[in-house]
């Protein structure tokens, strides 16, 4: 497990746009965190790091929100209203050409690939944050261990 503080949502996107650097297509990433944590704005930072200049908003009603203009496409999903049971076509996502940020990953648990990244974002104040990443592969342990040596990132 890596951990940064960040103090603002400004550190919080700027983590996350120092991490979509790293990112390549096909890469998956899960999000948790209670309400107002902060996944969205992790999910602005990794959009700004691609390139993406859309707005990007919470999912929560649509299920997938897909993002272009960038490096590579964002496919951002909130899953808290599906069981993992349901065929939505999900692989096309997990396995496809962009980076899938997910919501409520457990939902759909059975359908996530044997290599993503885990974010957890915790409350520690009106603005503060704990930001951790459990990386699932040597790839991403990589890339968190580049990461907490950037001296840019919040720490």
């Amino acid at each position: 497990m890596f951990q940064w503080i960040c103090q603002t949502p400004d550190e919080t996107m700027a983590l996350a746009e120092k991490l979509a650097e790293h990112l390549t297509p096909g890469d998956v990433l899960t999000l948790s965190g209670d309400l107002g944590a902060g996944k969205t704005t992790f999910t602005k930072g990794i959009a700004k790091g691609l390139g993406i200049k859309d707005v990007i908003n919470s999912p929560t009603f649509t299920i997938i929100k897909e993002y272009h203009g960038g490096k590579m496409p964002l496919y951002h999903m909130d899953v808290y209203r599906i069981n993992s049971d349901e065929d939505l076509g999900f692989d096309e996502y997990l396995d496809g050409d962009g980076i899938t940020v997910v919501e409520w990953a457990d939902n759909i648990a059975s359908w996530l690939p044997d290599h993503l990244l885990k974010v957890e974002i915790e409350h520690l104040g009106e603005t503060k944050r704990k930001v951790s990443l459990f990386p699932v592969g040597e790839r991403f342990e990589q890339i968190c261990k580049e990461l907490m040596n950037d001296e840019n990132t919040c720490h």
